[in-house]
C-alpha cells in the first residue's frame, strides 16, 4: 500500500497541476473583470503632458461622457491603435483623454506631434502610480466614464474600428442619452 501511494500521490499532483493549466490557458486576457467598472473614477491630479504648470483631475471627467486611453510610447499595440483614435477624435462623438503611462514626457509629445494628437488633453504618469490607482496592468487600455465620473467600461488591448463601432459607440450614445 505505501508503495502504491508513494506513486500516486505525486501523479496526483502532477494531474491537478495540468488540469490548473489547461484552464489558465484557455481564458481569454482581455476578459478580465475590472474591479473599479460601476464605481467612480479614482481621485487624482496629475500635471498635463504637454504643458507641466497645469493639471488634470478627475474633476475634469464630470459632466459629460468620456473615454480615457492608456497611452505610452514604448507600446507597440499603443502605436497600432493611434490611428484609429485619431479618426474617432474627428468624428467628435466622444472626447477623448489621455494617461500618458510610465513614459518619458517628451518623447510623448513627439509622437503626438508625428502621429496626431486625438486628445482633448494628456495626464502625464511618469511613475504609473495612477495607473495602479486605475487597475492598469498594461497599455493600451481604454475606459469609459458617464457624466457622473462613473467607469462603465474597460477595454483592454488596443482598440479597432470594429471595437469602436461594436461596442464604444453604442455604449457612449446610450449614457449620452
Amino acid at each position: 500500500m505505501a508503495r502504491y501511494l508513494r506513486y500516486m500521490v505525486p501523479l496526483a499532483i502532477f494531474a491537478l497541476l495540468v488540469a490548473f493549466l489547461y484552464r489558465g490557458l484557455s481564458l481569454d486576457p482581455k476578459l478580465v473583470p475590472s474591479p473599479l467598472v460601476g464605481k467612480p473614477i479614482p481621485k487624482f491630479t496629475l500635471t498635463r503632458l504637454d504643458n507641466p504648470a497645469a493639471s488634470i483631475s478627475d474633476a475634469d471627467f464630470r459632466g459629460k461622457v468620456t473615454l480615457l486611453n492608456v497611452w505610452a510610447t514604448w507600446c507597440v499595440s499603443c502605436r497600432q491603435e493611434h490611428e484609429t483614435l485619431v479618426q474617432l477624435a474627428k468624428t467628435g462623438q466622444v472626447d477623448i483623454y489621455g494617461l500618458n503611462y510610465k513614459d518619458n514626457r517628451e518623447d510623448a509629445r513627439q509622437w503626438l506631434t508625428r502621429y496626431g494628437n486625438p486628445y482633448v488633453a494628456n495626464a502625464f504618469d511618469s511613475d504609473g502610480r495612477v495607473g495602479i490607482d486605475w487597475g492598469v496592468y498594461g497599455a493600451p487600455e481604454t475606459f469609459i466614464i458617464d457624466r457622473e465620473g462613473i467607469i462603465r467600461h474597460k477595454h483592454i488591448g488596443p482598440l479597432t474600428i470594429e471595437i469602436i463601432n461594436d461596442e464604444i459607440l453604442p455604449l457612449v450614445a446610450k449614457l449620452k442619452s
